[in-house]
């Protein structure tokens, strides 16, 4: 029965957190929003105390059953692997004790921890379990639920109905796209071969979970007296550390999924306390130098293309963005390049771009849920997959929040739209030699009709003259920083106005 139960609660958040990332209309977070911001990473990034105690104090009663149940990493890996279970019946025990590579697992924890301190956050979230998984469901599992969601709008629009909407699907950042993809083929053959391998070799949190259920309350205990030592429990062990010859079990990897419990023929596996039992007293916790000299020699395949194709998808090709869009389905016009802007802005509620930089977990939910595309994951190397803005899609509505309202991890602060039509993010500059007014000898001001703060007005470039041609001039105080001037300007192939980000974000 409480196999049972942790797959139920398995199932629940596993399917609630990717509803997250695919719901593009945003209606969903309202429901499960609270799912992400329980999350392990995000927590302990959003300051949020109470939530990693929570999670601690679960984890020093009931054990990892975090990695278990909720991270959903961890559960992905779980479903690969029972899978390959299902594909032949001698895959059904395929797994054998294994000594913790405690020699690899801590190093990487605490490469983990300074590339945090110390603002490598683009190499520490690379391994985060739960940013790890909101890009391979932003990146490979979103495009493919949007384009089943355009089919069924295609269907329905033939039927006379409106239940359904189109949406554009494009790939918001290559690197990212490519990282995403090598994350998932990586855990993928890990899962297949090893079970939970990536979770108590690689993964910081399962490590940091590790600490605290190696001395757990409630446990798998073995009972010395019913177990004939038929190896079933250990063959079945997802994290290989039943010890079924020295009746051990290594508690800071277990993740009390409770198959060893379900696979046991005679009942000497129970979950339960395990302090002063008199008869389950061999059952111990595994001792943290416990590798033998042949582990230290050997490193596994999987892992070590984990850590190969990450650094190779780290340094991989900037690419542009897509090149054609309708323009509200009367004509097709191409999108401008990206300009080079000396700071991106980052989305107001951020503070600053080192309050944003300091807490982004770079899972992509902001991106993910962003209604005009605005969002989408940096291709810069000192902040690869973290979001930035820009505006060659669209613009940042003032009236709208949905990034701030569901980010976990404190990086873009829960902010009102009044409170955002008063926060600059950047202000807008004028590239007076690309306007059109200049190199087409025509009258525009796009940027001036469409600006929601008012911020730019059209000047005449002579004063003296009534009919000179009118330029835009823009008033940096009141400017918010939103792009709908730079995304609206006709000029190509750069705008002639583009904004500027600031560092600190201040209110006007």
């Amino acid at each position: 029965m409480l196999r049972t139960l942790r797959i139920i609660i398995a199932a629940v958040f596993f399917i609630g957190i990717t509803l997250l990332f695919l719901d593009f209309t945003g209606a969903l977070h309202l429901w499960l929003g609270w799912m992400a911001k329980i999350q392990f990473l995000p927590a302990v990034l959003a300051m949020n105390t109470i939530v990693s105690a929570i999670l601690l104090i679960i984890t020093i009663i009931f054990g990892r059953v975090y990695c278990s149940t909720i991270c959903p990493l961890g559960v992905m890996q779980d479903i690969i692997s029972w899978i390959h279970g299902k594909t032949k019946k001698k895959n059904r025990f395929r797994f054998s004790y294994a000594p913790a590579k405690n020699w690899l697992r801590y190093p990487i924890l605490v490469l983990f921890i300074i590339g945090l301190a110390v603002g490598g956050h683009s190499i520490a979230i690379l391994i985060a379990p739960y940013s790890a998984y909101g890009r391979i469901a932003s990146n490979l599992f979103a495009p493919l639920y949007q384009w089943g969601n355009n089919l069924l709008a295609w269907l329905a629009e033939r039927a006379g109905s409106y239940a359904f909407y189109s949406t554009e699907v494009w790939i918001k950042s290559m690197p990212t796209f490519i990282i995403a993809a090598s994350t998932f083929i990586i855990i993928f053959i890990i899962a297949w071969k090893g079970g939970r391998t990536y979770c108590n070799t690689v993964c910081p949190v399962g490590t940091i979970l590790g600490f605290f259920s190696r001395y757990s309350m409630l446990a798998p205990v073995i009972d010395t007296e019913k177990c004939r030592n038929c190896q079933l429990c250990s063959r079945q062990c997802k994290a290989s550390c039943i010890d079924v010859s020295n009746h051990t079990i290594d508690y800071s990897r277990c993740v009390a999924c409770m198959d060893c419990i379900d696979t046991c023929k005679d009942g000497a596996i129970s979950y339960t306390w395990r302090y002063g039992r008199k008869s389950c007293s061999k059952t111990t916790v595994m001792p943290a130098a416990q590798d033998s000299a042949n582990d230290r020699n050997s490193i596994d395949k999987g892992r070590r293309a984990f850590m190969i194709s990450s650094a190779l998808a780290t340094s991989a090709a900037i690419a542009k963005a897509q090149e054609i869009k309708g323009d509200g389905g009367l004509t097709d016009v191409s999108h401008a390049q990206k300009p080079q802007r000396k700071v991106s802005p980052v989305p107001a509620g951020a503070i600053s771009l080192k309050n944003f930089t300091d807490h982004c977990t770079g899972c992509q939910l902001c991106v993910s849920i962003c209604p005009n595309q605005v969002l989408r994951p940096s291709v810069s190397l000192n902040k690869l997959m973290l979001p930035e803005m820009s505006y060659e899609r669209g613009y940042c509505r003032p009236e709208c929040t949905k990034c701030s309202d569901v980010c976990p991890a404190g990086a873009i602060r829960p902010i009102t739209v009044e409170e955002k039509s008063s926060i600059q993010i950047g202000h807008a500059v004028v590239d007076y030699e690309a306007c059109v007014v200049n190199t087409d000898n025509v009258k525009c001001g796009n940027c001036a009709r469409h600006c929601p703060a008012g911020a730019i007005t059209m000047v005449r470039i002579d004063p003296d003259k009534e009919d000179s041609p009118r330029i835009p001039a823009v008033n940096e105080e009141k400017c918010i920083g939103c792009g709908a001037c730079e995304s609206l300007c006709p000029a190509r192939p750069v705008t002639a106005i583009h904004v500027e980000g600031h560092e600190v974000h201040k209110t006007i």
